[in-house]
């Protein structure tokens, strides 16, 4: 079971990390708005699932190094968080695709009230997790959905956040 990520009442931005320029985008404006509006900003990382293993050693060798590196990104960006906000973020460390865990972690932590999605600022397209929840998997959404487009400037995500 998920701790909620935020006090009754408080407004929590959900920011799905991972190393991509417009995830950094996400998560300033998640931040500035938190901070403006006395919130706090929830952090999910999301392990891509294990490939079938024969060896159980080496897949739990695999496993915890995964699980490692994860913990140092999320750290990482929790640093930048909590300086931004003031207070750390709550942290979820996941193992899945990312869709779906997303949809799992709302379901379970109902202090999160908003998702927040960077677009791609290149011509690549919006990404995996934008086309799912701008698709058929935006019905299964039950907070609304930000998405911050990859080519504002830090600059212009502070004077509209």
């Amino acid at each position: 079971m998920t701790q909620p990520s935020g006090r009754p009442g408080e407004r929590v931005f959900l920011v799905v990390v991972d190393e991509s320029p417009e995830m950094r985008k996400a998560l300033h404006y998640a931040c500035r708005r938190a901070k403006r509006t006395g919130g706090r900003v929830a952090l999910l990382y999301v392990m891509p699932p294990p490939e079938a293993q024969q060896w159980g050693t080496v897949a739990e060798l695999m496993h915890q190094e995964a699980r490692q590196e994860a913990e140092e990104i999320v750290a990482r960006h929790a640093e930048v968080a909590a300086t931004l906000t003031g207070q750390p973020p709550a942290i979820h460390i996941r193992e899945g695709k990312s869709r779906d865990e997303i949809l799992k972690l709302l379901a379970e932590d109902r202090s999160i009230s908003v998702l927040v999605l960077g677009s791609s600022s290149t011509g690549e397209g919006p990404g995996p997790l934008v086309t799912a929840f701008t698709g058929k998997s935006g019905a299964q959404l039950r907070i609304p959905l930000t998405i911050v487009p990859g080519g504002l400037s830090e600059a212009e995500i502070d004077a509209i956040s």
